[in-house]
C-alpha cells in the first residue's frame, strides 16, 4: 500500500526524492492569462519536470459553458485524466509556472472535487525547482491509461444561485481573491465583463497576501490566519472562495485547507459569471 502524500503542499526536495516512485504522478498545469500570448502546451514541451504530463484547464472543462474552464462532468474528467495516465491509487503532485497560485491549485481542487484526495501542489512550482538547479526535460512521457473513479464531492463546488443565497441569508462568507483594485471596481478585468466591483457582503483577501518569498511559496499557517482574519473572515464559519474565473479562488481554498478547513467551496463561475449577469447584485 503506497504512503499518502505528506500534505496538500510538497517541497521541491520531497518531489526530487520521489521522482521515481512508481505511484507518484507529476502534473504540469501551467496556464496563462488571456492577454499573455504564450502557449502553455508549447512551454511545457520545451521544459518540464521529468515525467510530468500536461493538464490543460481550458481543455479539461465543460465544453458547453460560455464561461472559462468551468468544471467538466465526472465522465469527461475521468476520460481525460485517464488518457494522461492519472488514476486510482496514484499520488498526484501538481505544479505551475508561478509557484502554485495559478492553475496548480485549480487542478488540486478539481481532483479533490472528484473524490481523489491524494493530491498536492508543489510549493514554489517550476520557478523554485529550476532556481535550485533541479532537472527539467523536453521529452513527452509515454503514459499508460489508468482507470480513474470520479466520486463527486458537491460540497466543494458552489454555483451562482448558492452564492446568492449565502450572501442574502448570511449562511456562508464569500471571500474574493482578486486584487483590491478589481474588488473595488477600479481595475481592469482580464476578461470582458458587463460590470465592475464585487458581490455585496463579500470580503476581499487578494491571493498574493497568502504568498511569500521570490518563488511565491505559500505563507506559514500563522500568517495565512492573520491575513484572512484581517480581511474579516471568521475561520470557524462556512466559507466560499471566489476570484476572476475560479482559479486563484482555489489557491485561497488550498490556504484554508492548510488551516484545517477541508470543507471550503469554490464558486466556479466567479466574477466572469457574476459580473456579467445583470440579474445579480454588484457593489463597489
Amino acid at each position: 500500500m503506497p504512503n499518502a502524500l505528506p500534505d496538500a503542499l510538497v517541497t521541491t526536495a520531497w518531489l526530487a526524492d520521489h521522482l521515481s516512485a512508481p505511484d507518484v504522478r507529476i502534473v504540469d498545469a501551467r496556464h496563462f492569462m488571456p492577454a499573455d500570448p504564450r502557449d502553455p502546451a508549447e512551454e511545457y514541451a520545451k521544459a518540464h519536470i521529468p515525467g510530468a504530463v500536461f493538464f490543460d484547464i481550458d481543455r479539461i472543462c465543460d465544453p458547453d459553458s460560455p464561461l472559462p474552464h468551468m468544471m467538466p462532468s465526472p465522465e469527461l474528467f475521468s476520460s481525460r485524466v485517464r488518457t494522461l495516465g492519472l488514476g486510482d491509487g496514484h499520488r498526484i503532485v501538481v505544479y505551475d509556472h508561478v509557484g502554485g497560485a495559478c492553475a496548480a491549485a485549480r487542478v488540486w481542487w478539481m481532483f479533490r472535487a472528484f473524490g481523489h484526495t491524494d493530491v498536492a501542489v508543489l510549493d514554489g512550482g517550476l520557478p523554485k525547482w529550476e532556481a535550485e538547479g533541479r532537472p527539467v526535460d523536453d521529452r513527452i512521457p509515454h503514459v499508460t491509461p489508468r482507470h480513474f473513479t470520479a466520486r463527486v464531492n458537491a460540497a466543494l463546488l458552489a454555483d451562482a444561485a448558492a452564492v446568492a443565497r449565502h450572501l442574502e441569508a448570511g449562511t456562508a462568507q464569500v471571500v474574493d481573491a482578486r486584487s483590491a483594485e478589481r474588488f473595488q471596481g477600479g481595475g481592469e478585468e482580464p476578461r470582458p465583463v458587463a460590470r465592475a466591483g464585487h458581490m455585496p457582503g463579500a470580503l476581499n483577501a487578494p491571493f498574493g497576501v497568502l504568498q511569500t518569498g521570490p518563488h511565491n511559496e505559500m505563507a506559514p499557517a500563522d500568517e495565512i490566519r492573520r491575513q484572512l482574519e484581517a480581511a474579516g473572515l471568521d475561520l470557524t464559519r462556512p466559507i466560499v472562495t471566489s476570484c476572476g474565473s475560479g482559479v486563484t479562488a482555489c489557491y485561497t481554498a488550498l490556504a484554508l485547507y492548510r488551516l484545517g478547513r477541508d470543507d471550503i467551496a469554490v464558486y466556479d463561475g466567479s466574477w466572469a459569471e457574476w459580473g456579467d449577469r445583470t440579474d445579480l447584485p454588484v457593489t463597489r
